[in-house]
């Protein structure tokens, strides 16, 4: 049921490369990647996974609440990352045309059946 969402989402996003669900501790869950297309999700979804948890710690430091979303945009990735347990996340790795927005409703929309699964 994972990657018929994490499918579904990538699929129906202009842009969208791959995503990945995968936990704090940087083991994936599961990921999906559109063919032909040379991103290596698993690799960089477990480098922002340490960031995630480092930013989801200053935010509990400073009493802000808990961390929701994050996004990052570099020349040739636009990554969006969702909280859906304090140790589960999805990211959606983009092209950095890639339509943001849509990303992040169809997260937030998979986000309850898949925090359910988990």
């Amino acid at each position: 049921m994972f990657a018929e969402t994490l499918k579904k989402v990538v699929d129906n996003v202009d842009g969208a490369v791959a995503a990945v669900i995968m936990g704090l501790d940087g083991i994936p869950v599961e990921t999906y990647t559109r063919l032909n297309d040379r991103i290596d999700v698993n690799t960089v979804g477990m480098e922002f996974s340490f960031i995630l948890g480092q930013v989801r710690k200053a935010g509990d430091s400073l009493q802000v609440g808990g961390l929701e979303e994050m996004s990052v945009k570099a020349n040739r990735l636009l990554l969006v990352c969702r909280m859906l347990t304090p140790l589960y996340f999805i990211a959606v790795a983009l092209a950095p045309e890639g339509n943001f927005g849509k990303a992040r409703y169809l997260m937030r929309m998979a986000g309850p059946s898949l925090t359910a699964q988990l």
